[in-house]
């Protein structure tokens, strides 16, 4: 049975417009195959990208024209396949799409290695040769910077043609959880039968009946135990490649070479793990206070999603969702309102959840499309939050696409996470400042404190594990499901002490897909850490701070991230950031606690 509603029972208003990709199939594949046939005429540089000025441009413009529509028809597919991960059709296209990137990704191998022969002297030559490549400067700049990582034409090309096969472990789980595993249906409190799913865990985990969130919580990890193995040996397959991919490009570990990529030195990560592992008192203290409102003597792992707030938690539909979030941005600017409220309104979201859909929230789209958001809307405060997050992501899209040529047109995810997280904390602001229901008042505070927990500290824990587990492979030892199961135990047990630990936590591991995309979470902790500071900034200053922000927003990857945050007014090589969210964090248990 399901009680989640087909996709054909929503309304169109209520699902994204993928239109402004491709009208239809029929038009994605026509894009498929001029792609595919234009591979030659990349192809035929090689060997020649360095020959002069002229040829050195002409070959970097062919892989952005390639790029480009590589782009659109690998989010078409993807997205078209999220609508329904059991669509065998849509998982065929993509596939297929992947696979085009890859080949596009082999055939343009060759072009870094070539331009790591030239000195800067001889590169800053042909830009003043032709005027055309000044825009480059920073591209060029990364490439460079990277050359000791950077492999022979030969190598890069046998490398890029084993993104398919390395992206293999992530590719299985996100199968295995969100297309095969059928999670059992629960009675509720009123009586009615509600079908588990990774969507709706955390929202039942909020029920205010106990015995009803402690069945919930037995009955979905027991599911998982059923693919353990499986779950078990996508991960350890998934650090493996991580490290095997390191030592091919000379890295060390597979942690220095994720952050060499957007040149983020690892003392961010570790300052990070460092301030929030000498801070852990706070999250304690959270929990206490969470171990006060439940029925019994003592804090379950099924009591972490409970509301401080005992009464129950206001709806939010989605239509007053977006109010909010509109007005909540308006220190950032009129054109940023507009911008967002335009957005909302022009089929931006796919907004509910539907059988098959994949789980979570994303914002996706291309250089050349209006942003996309897939959500998996609940009507809840929780669900109005993930809406204003994935705008920030959408809104950062948007600004840079139009401000940035294609080369710049992307940002790394440790900027990524600003954006979005920034958005959030003005809603917080928003909300607390205008909204007179104090049902609803103590709801956002109990949501701000919440997503500090989950953002802050969750995802520092998470950074942990990662690092944890890459270490322990690297230096040889099997990461077996019991091993796994164990350091992740461990770690349960150090961030939640005041709480009782039992055995089925320690396979919630098993549940986070961000695992699958390696020294990838921890900049959601240093994300809000830097939004924290700049909100403060915007409110306190007001324009001038503003404008630096939509500058930030606007530069896309012109810049290395750290330099970015730094012209916004964020130094994220000191822990000061971290240590200041800690204390905001601090602040409002502290609110909450008079409160209460």
């Amino acid at each position: 049975m399901s009680s989640v509603p087909d996709r054909s029972e929503i309304d169109e208003e209520y699902k994204w417009d993928l239109e402004d990709l491709y009208a239809d199939d029929e038009e994605w594949e026509a894009a498929y195959e001029r792609v595919e046939a234009r591979l030659d005429d990349l192809r035929a540089y090689e060997g020649r990208v360095t020959e002069d000025a002229s040829t050195l441009l002409s070959t970097l413009e062919c892989r952005e024209e390639i790029m480009r529509t590589v782009s659109n028809v690998a989010s078409y597919a993807r997205m078209r396949r999220d609508e329904d991960t059991t669509d065998g059709e849509y998982q065929a296209l993509l596939a297929r799409a992947q696979s085009l990137s890859s080949d596009a990704q082999s055939a343009a191998s060759f072009i870094e290695p070539e331009l790591q022969d030239c000195t800067r002297e001889e590169i800053d030559a042909f830009v003043e040769a032709e005027p055309e490549l000044e825009p480059y400067d920073h591209y060029f700049d990364d490439v460079l910077r990277t050359k000791d990582h950077t492999r022979s034409a030969e190598i890069e090309n046998l490398l890029a043609e084993l993104g398919e096969v390395t992206g293999a472990p992530g590719e299985v789980y996100n199968m295995l959880a969100n297309a095969d595993m059928e999670f059992p249906a629960v009675e509720t409190p009123d009586g009615d039968e509600k079908r588990i799913t990774l969507n709706n865990f955390t929202t039942l985990q909020k029920n205010p009946d106990r015995e009803f969130r402690q069945t919930v919580y037995e009955q979905f990890y027991d599911e998982w135990q059923t693919v353990r193995n499986a779950v078990g040996a996508a991960y350890k397959n998934s650090v493996k490649t991580d490290s095997k991919l390191a030592r091919a490009r000379h890295y060390d570990t597979a942690r220095e070479a994720a952050l060499d990529g957007p040149n983020v030195p690892v003392d961010v990560y570790d300052n990070l793990v460092d301030t929030v592992r000498e801070n852990l008192d706070r999250l304690h203290r959270h929990a206490e206070l969470k171990r006060d409102t439940t029925e019994g003597d003592d804090l379950r792992m099924w009591d972490l999603y409970v509301p401080l707030v005992q009464e129950e938690s206001p709806e939010v539909p989605y239509e007053e969702a977006c109010e909010y979030v509109v007005d909540a941005v308006a220190p950032l600017g009129e054109d940023y309102q507009s911008r967002l409220a335009e957005g909302l309104d022009s089929r931006w979201v796919d907004v509910y959840e539907t059988d098959g859909k994949q789980s979570g929230a994303y914002s996706g789209g291309t250089y050349d499309s209006q942003p996309y958001i897939l959500m998996n809307y609940q009507d809840d405060v929780e669900s109005m939050y993930t809406l204003a997050h994935e705008l920030g992501h959408s809104l950062h899209s948007q600004l840079t696409s139009e401000a940035q040529p294609y080369v710049y047109s992307g940002y790394e995810i440790f900027v990524a996470e600003v954006a979005s997280t920034v958005n959030e904390t003005l809603l917080t602001h928003h909300l607390l400042d205008t909204v007179e229901d104090e049902r609803l008042r103590r709801h956002v505070l109990n949501q701000y404190l919440e997503r500090f927990r989950s953002t802050l500290f969750r995802q520092t824990m998470f950074a942990e594990f990662e690092h944890r587990t890459h270490e322990l492979s690297e230096a040889g030892e099997a990461l077996t499901p019991d091993r796994l199961d164990e350091l992740y135990l461990e770690l349960k047990g150090d961030y939640y002490e005041p709480a009782a630990i039992d055995d089925r936590i320690a396979r919630e591991w098993m549940r986070i897909p961000h695992f699958y995309r390696s020294f990838y979470v921890y900049q959601y902790a240093t994300g809000i850490s830097a939004a924290v500071a700049l909100v403060d900034g915007i409110l306190e200053e007001g324009d001038p701070a503003a404008e630096r922000y939509i500058e930030f927003l606007e530069k896309g990857s012109r810049a290395y991230p750290l330099e970015l945050l730094d012209h916004a007014g964020v130094d994220m090589a000191s822990p000061e950031p971290v240590e200041s969210a800690l204390d905001v964090y601090a602040e409002y248990l502290d609110e909450f606690a008079s409160l209460t």
